[in-house]
């Protein structure tokens, strides 16, 4: 599921686990997620996160003012299309944060606003596999004159839990 909700249920081994969280300060937004992994991995699971890590980077390699949030979305979505995936990831790849946490603009296939400087926005990018678990890596940013500046500094690293 690519939006848990809480549960009396109790986290197992060799499965992935979802962090997503953030913070108010002074009446704006934060939003990041990131995956761990608890119990050894299988190479299925290696192999989705490289996946959604590769998009995501790819994604921030390439935001910049004057682009459509449907083409910073095409950045991220591409690459999980391209490794076969593309059905997995259902949600769009980022949204914008300010006083709300989920507000304009949005990275999704059917956002044409143009990204502007002093715009901040998710890279969220996601695969969610029935039966057998999600990745989703989030970070936040701003919109330069020039390209974009993170603003989310955490670990990417795929990090095991024994």
């Amino acid at each position: 599921m690519p939006h848990g909700k809480a549960s009396d249920r109790v986290l197992q081994l060799n499965e992935f686990v979802k962090l997503d969280f953030g913070a108010y300060y002074k009446g704006y937004c934060s939003d990041i997620t990131r995956t761990v992994m608890l119990g050894k991995p299988t190479d299925k699971h290696k192999e989705i996160y490289d996946i959604v890590l590769e998009a995501q980077l790819n994604c921030l390699a390439h935001l910049k003012p004057g682009i459509t949030g449907r083409e910073g979305d095409a950045y991220a979505r591409d690459v999980i299309v391209k490794h076969g995936y593309g059905d997995y990831f259902g949600h769009g790849t980022g949204h914008g944060l300010g006083m709300e946490v989920h507000e304009s603009p949005r990275l999704s296939k059917t956002e044409d606003m143009i990204l502007t400087p002093g715009m901040v926005v998710t890279v969220e990018p996601g695969i969610y596999l029935p039966d057998f678990g999600g990745v989703r890596i989030e970070d936040d940013v701003v919109i330069t004159d020039t390209g974009i500046k993170i603003l989310t500094h955490s670990t990417k690293d795929f990090l095991i839990i024994d």
